[in-house]
């Protein structure tokens, strides 16, 4: 993705080190992160709105004292916090809800699925206009420091035509740019290479490319799976559904849950796995404020009270803490055991390994982990975040170098405004000492 219209056709010409100015700034990714920072460096200004309420009270009153100032202009301490109290899948000014409205759908009635989330964001491309500002089909092979002096300017009509109508007017000659490598796919199947040269790149790559495994017997099954659109393709399919064997889930995390709560809406029995306690202060949803996030704090009630040793009120359901999977048979038998070594086995219909992911960092020097905050290890969205500035977002490690959402440890659309906002502030105030 690459915020600025003319970057787009930059992407297309031929490949000629000599014809390029560096761009302001390149976003690699096109999740809700890249969305969010491209719609805010695309002219849409944010403000405080009136008779609004945030939850973080200190936040609050600092909004309400500059109520006529752009939060890109203010400085926000804590700007991981989430912006508003928003439903957690939307973005700025385009309500989820409302969208699913439209649809003749209700949260309440019929859960989203991935498939209604994936077409919001491609909807909220469309609708604030922000096509351009994207490059599909492109793949990031590297990304590089070189120096600003093996490239030559732009003629001076160039670089004319490039600063009208532009909030991005950096005074200063940076010594060294970023080398942004790769291909995008024809439409015949061809892979035609680029390169490009940016002031600026940020990362909002998603830590989605790497689902991680138990590394247990079976586990390549065709049964077993690691992403949850496939329980609901199987459910969309009705290969699945109330007559079923359960459907294992393993892992406590919010994927995890959101597969507990689509399995719950379509009545399809679940086997739920996982290794910490329920009462484990690391676990996600000890840590969740339960009026904001009443759905998860359901399957934490559920994950409670309704475990194997104990039957609950929650039908088709039964938890299982402090156990690991031991192997998946093919005859769809799972074995799996306790803390203390006592096994089990359960039949399955199918298996939902839902235990986290890696981003696939592959395109930066040592696969990025010279970023991380522990720079011995590889960078993990729970673990072992990229460090960053907590109020602008940039690398500590590699400055022009920004990253977003999950790479950062914000797992939650809701969080990623904020960190979307941290960016695009810290952009326009290198850019223009006055933003807009």
């Amino acid at each position: 993705m690459l915020p600025d219209g003319k970057a787009y056709a930059l992407l297309a010409r031929p490949q000629n080190k000599s014809a390029f100015k560096p761009l302001p700034v390149v976003i690699i990714g096109n999740g809700p992160s890249g969305i969010c920072l491209s719609y805010l460096l695309s002219g849409y200004i944010p403000y405080f709105k009136r008779d609004s309420l945030h939850p973080h009270p200190i936040l609050q009153k600092k909004l309400e004292e500059a109520r006529d100032i752009s939060i890109l202009d203010q400085s926000i301490e804590g700007s991981m916090v989430t912006l508003s109290r928003g439903e957690w899948m939307g973005l700025p000014d385009l309500p989820f809800k409302d969208w699913l409205k439209q649809k003749k759908r209700g949260l309440r009635n019929n859960r989203a699925t991935a498939e209604d989330i994936a077409q919001y964001y491609q909807h909220y491309v469309v609708k604030k206009g922000l096509q351009k500002n994207f490059r599909c089909s492109t793949v990031v092979t590297s990304v590089r420091k070189v120096s600003a002096d093996s490239i030559s300017n732009h003629t001076q009509e160039d670089q004319q035509e490039n600063s009208d109508d532009s909030v991005w007017n950096f005074k200063e000659k940076s010594t060294e740019v970023f080398q942004v490598d790769g291909f995008f796919k024809t439409m015949k199947g061809d892979k035609e290479p680029f390169s490009i040269y940016a002031e600026n790149v940020v990362l909002a790559t998603g830590t989605y490319d790497s689902p991680t495994w138990l590394g247990v017997k079976g586990e390549n099954l065709s049964y077993v799976h690691h992403q949850l659109s496939a329980l609901e393709e199987a459910v969309k399919n009705d290969s699945i559904g109330i007559m079923s064997d359960p459907v294992l889930i393993v892992g406590a995390g919010l994927t995890a849950a959101d597969a507990i709560l689509f399995a719950h809406h379509c009545n399809i029995p679940v086997i739920h796995v996982f290794r910490r306690k329920v009462s484990d202060p690391g676990l996600i949803f000890n840590q969740l404020p339960k009026m904001m996030y009443p759905e998860y704090h359901k399957v934490h009630q559920m994950m409670k009270e309704q475990s194997a040793a104990c039957a609950g009120p929650y039908e088709c359901y039964v938890s299982f803490p402090e156990h690991h999977v031991l192997s998946f048979g093919k005859d769809k038998k799972c074995i799996f055991q306790d803390k203390n070594g006592h096994q089990k086995v359960y039949k399955i219909s199918m298996a939902l390994v839902l235990t986290g992911s890696n981003p696939n960092l592959s395109f930066l020097p040592n696969n990025g982990i010279d970023l991380a905050m522990n720079n011995s290890q590889p960078v993990n969205p729970k673990r072992n975040p990229i460090n960053v500035d907590p109020f602008t977002y940039e690398s500590t490690q590699e400055k022009g170098l920004y990253a977003l959402g999950p790479l950062v440890g914000d797992n939650f659309v809701r969080f990623v405004q904020g960190g979307a906002l941290a960016v695009a502030s810290s952009l326009l105030k290198k850019a223009n000492k006055n933003p807009p």
